[in-house]
């Protein structure tokens, strides 16, 4: 018998807890918890500290623009995410919802780059139509939950069971995230219990009293493979 291990996404948003100094701190806890618990654990921190934290863990970019390079100010550029060392990219966060064809163009364009990517979605039916474009990940996020105490898990387990669903039965190679309220290991567990491979989490983590006690309960949760 083998354990699945969780994969876990943070999303640091704008929180002060998680900038600069405070960036290169949870950077290093989550390298120790990932080392420890076998947990693939991978930050999503503002653009000014990817750079940072890319050289001590795996970095998601919160944002990507579906731009060529050229006189495009104030947009992200998905070269310069490479150039900084990001290994992949959120795209479509309820809080950063892009149009539905730039989701596609998105995909292809952090394809074309060697980037992993990470849609959200807020509902099933949505996931469903996201995977038509195969991206490696979808995250179902039930935006009234989002930064919530109940966890999608607990609250729409039913949520997680119909996208992995969908999502399989339109390309069974992408992996299913969660997110919406999950903050302890027993809300990982029971995710990955429901078919999920991993968490999308933000304030579970950044705000905790203890970032790196808070990484070590979500990382230890794992299901029989």
């Amino acid at each position: 018998m083998t354990m699945r291990k969780p994969i876990i996404i943070v999303n640091m948003k704008t929180y002060l807890q998680s900038i600069g100094e405070k960036a290169i701190k949870l950077a290093k806890s989550a390298a120790k918890v990932s080392e420890k618990t076998g947990a693939e654990i991978i930050l999503a921190p503002q653009l000014a500290d990817l750079k940072e934290v890319a050289k001590i863990v795996p970095a998601y970019s919160q944002h990507i623009d579906p731009i060529e390079p050229g006189a495009h100010t104030g947009h992200v550029l998905g070269e310069s995410l490479k150039d900084a060392g990001a290994t992949g990219v959120i795209i479509n966060h309820s809080e950063d919802v892009v149009p539905f064809d730039d989701i596609k163009k998105n995909i292809e364009k952090a394809r074309s780059l060697g980037l992993t990517t990470v849609v959200c979605a807020p509902s099933a039916i949505e996931a469903e139509e996201i995977a038509k474009f195969s991206p490696d990940f979808i995250a179902v996020e039930p935006p009234e939950l989002i930064g919530g105490d109940i966890s999608v898990s607990t609250a729409k387990p039913e949520l997680i069971e119909e996208t992995v669903r969908g999502v399989h039965k339109v390309n069974p190679n992408i992996k299913v995230l969660c997110g919406a309220g999950v903050k302890t290991g027993k809300d990982v567990k029971k995710a990955m219990e429901l078919g999920a491979e991993g968490i999308l989490v933000a304030s579970g983590v950044v705000k905790a009293e203890d970032p790196e006690v808070a990484l070590m309960d979500l990382s230890g949760a794992c299901v029989e493979k």
